[in-house]
């Protein structure tokens, strides 16, 4: 398993550090959308860092933030049960540490 996903399906691990997984209730055809977005927006970031040009940099990075949120994966926790949100926290230190040693 390349980057294991948390019992709960909230967080993926890369590196040792949990980051928060899209909004599953997404309606696919949105998510899909949404997906679309963030990598235009990626493929945005690089060229504006490869041409030098902060102001495109700067859009760029607030349409893969706008995309991200719209996704679940920055803001608002997208469950409603109201548990605490360990997103880009080292997984050790959360309450998925045991599951996460456990993967061996």
């Amino acid at each position: 398993m390349k980057y294991p996903t948390t019992p709960d399906g909230r967080y993926f691990v890369v590196a040792g550090r949990l980051w928060r997984t899209s909004n599953p209730d997404l309606a696919p055809d949105l998510r899909q959308q949404l997906v679309d977005e963030l990598m235009t927006a990626r493929r945005q970031v690089g060229a504006a860092k490869k041409a030098g040009d902060a102001d495109a940099e700067r859009a760029a990075r607030a349409a893969v933030d706008a995309a991200k949120r719209a996704l679940g994966e920055r803001g608002p926790v997208w469950w409603t049960d109201g548990a605490l949100d360990f997103n880009r926290r080292m997984v050790a230190n959360t309450p998925y540490a045991q599951w996460y040693a456990g993967l061996g």
